[in-house]
């Protein structure tokens, strides 16, 4: 399955994973562009990308060893309630971020995050099963039913 085949199948898991991947790279290059005037805020965006990275992307997990205690903390988010609860909290941390320190450029990766939120949250209340993306390492909707 390739990523139109992933865009046609209206699984919003698999939306909130692609606008999770977005979200990654918004925090990593606007965390470095706004470095220099708002440290704290880009060193909590690179805090909450390196936790999605980890949530995010099955392949790492194929790529790193890693504990059992790690793996179970990771199953806990295989569900699209805890995901979007998480996207949610991000964002209210991204948008707080912004309201303390004045625009900045984090405020993309905060609609992102949220964007991400309320995806995971329709995946959730339309009750689908929970997909990742096979770009990505994970099984796509072939297993999905």
């Amino acid at each position: 399955m390739g990523c139109f085949d992933e865009a046609k199948s209206m699984n919003f898991s698999l939306y909130g994973q692609w606008l999770g991947i977005i979200s990654i790279i918004l925090l990593i290059a606007l965390g470095i562009v706004d470095f220099t005037s708002h440290w704290a805020f880009s060193i909590v965006g690179w805090v909450i990308a390196f936790l999605l990275v980890l949530v995010e992307i099955p392949l790492c997990f194929k790529l790193c060893p890693t504990s059992p205690k790690l793996d179970g903390f990771i199953s806990y988010f295989e569900n699209c309630y805890f995901r979007a609860v998480m996207y949610l909290v991000f964002a209210v941390v991204m948008f707080l971020s912004n309201l303390l320190s004045g625009a900045t450029p984090l405020i993309a990766a905060a609609v992102t995050l949220l964007l991400g939120a309320i995806s995971y949250g329709a995946a959730a209340v339309m009750g689908q099963a929970f997909a990742s993306s096979r770009i990505l390492g994970g099984t796509g909707t072939d297993n999905v039913v």
